[in-house]
């Protein structure tokens, strides 16, 4: 399984305008090879390939006058920018035709030099590597600074520097990891994700919501307001606009850090782990989208299920369309219907639910019954 791991570089001034050329290099050579099939196609010319329009680009580009300065940086770096092209229009082919499955792909867009996030990608052909001083070499840029949280599980087989709207620098390295299976447990569990609280298991546990961006919106506001108060182009408007991406970096940093903690939690407790397919894109535009992009259920759904397969756990995702809330977990029976105020009810067999705790319940069932299915178990599991 391939894994990033990320960690902080701290690169000196002199290193800084280094990187800035190189990601203006790169955002030149993506630029120049869009507009290059673009002005092909409006010709009627045949799609230009790969190797041409590396050819065309970042060859004979750099024996012009307009494009000599392509040279000051590493080649692997032009050549990642034009495989990123690539593969954009591999992807947007893919989605019209239909061979590609899931939301529609749009076609590349050109790339601005004023965009909040800037990356470039060193390959082992660049040969980077990590000095004995635990520094890290970069070709054309030289030894920058990093900060090791962890150390690396195998060599990496590329490294990708990236700048964030904060002005913060990052080295996310891509490792080749194995499989390190935890020992088995005994328990299974199913999560229901909600907005009150975040998740509420099968097993009775309530993990309250953290409201990382409700927490911080006054801070948010006041620099905000600050930014608006700037005038366009001034000095203090940039300062501002780094002060408002940095309290944006924090909110997104703590909710990152506290999903991973209860993510890893619940992977080492239980055996398999069940959860709703839940249509976020679709709750995003809805009156709570604010709360729904705060809650950030997308991301903690992806490292569990990352982790489950990393740590030999099963996971599994339940049909969005499943009545999860207006089943009843003791006699199976189906409520008619099951507002959102509606926090707990009591069945008709006399069983009384908590809403959110049922759910969860029904949600484990469920899952169980899909593995029993796979197995080659019972079609519909008894009441």
């Amino acid at each position: 399984m391939q894994l990033r791991y990320n960690f902080r570089l701290y690169p000196t001034p002199g290193q800084r305008e280094s990187l800035a050329r190189a990601f203006g290099c790169a955002r030149v050579v993506f630029n120049d090879g869009l507009r290059a099939r673009q002005i092909a196609r409006e010709q009627g010319l045949p799609y230009l390939s790969d190797g041409d329009l590396s050819k065309r680009v970042i060859t004979e580009a750099k024996k012009t006058t307009e494009r000599s300065w392509l040279s000051e940086v590493s080649a692997v770096v032009l050549q990642q920018a034009l495989a990123d092209l690539n593969t954009a229009f591999r992807n947007f082919f893919a989605s019209i035709t239909g061979k590609r499955k899931g939301p529609k792909v749009a076609p590349p867009r050109f790339r601005s030099r004023k965009a909040n996030r800037q990356a470039i990608r060193f390959t082992k052909n660049a040969r980077f590597s990590i000095t004995t001083g635990g520094k890290l070499r970069l070709p054309k840029i030289g030894d920058v600074d990093i900060r090791w949280s962890r150390s690396l599980p195998a060599d990496p087989s590329s490294v990708t520097v990236i700048k964030d709207a904060a002005g913060r620098y990052f080295a996310s390295f891509v490792v080749e990891t194995a499989d390190a299976p935890l020992p088995e447990a005994a328990s299974e569990v199913g999560i229901d994700l909600g907005l009150t609280h975040f998740a509420v298991t099968s097993d009775g546990r309530k993990v309250d919501n953290p409201r990382f961006l409700r927490r911080a919106e006054r801070r948010l506001r006041k620099a905000q307001q600050d930014l608006s108060r700037k005038a366009n182009g001034s000095n203090n408007r940039k300062k501002a606009v780094v002060k408002v991406a940095k309290a944006h970096a924090k909110v997104a940093d703590a909710r990152r850090d506290w999903a991973h903690k209860l993510s890893t939690q619940i992977i080492r407790e239980n055996q398999a782990v069940y959860v709703e397919n839940l249509a976020v894109s679709g709750l995003g535009r809805t009156r709570l989208a604010k709360s729904v992009h705060d809650a950030g259920w997308s991301q903690f759904v992806t490292m569990l299920e990352y982790k489950a397969a990393r740590h030999g756990r099963h996971f599994a995702k339940i049909d969005r369309w499943f009545p999860s809330s207006k089943l009843c977990s003791a006699c199976g029976a189906l409520a008619e219907s099951m507002p959102l105020n509606v926090r707990s009810w009591e069945c008709p067999c006399g069983a009384v639910h908590d809403r959110d705790v049922n759910a969860a319940k029904n949600i484990l069932a469920a899952g169980r019954a899909e593995r029993l299915n796979a197995c080659g178990g019972t079609v519909r599991p008894a009441a």
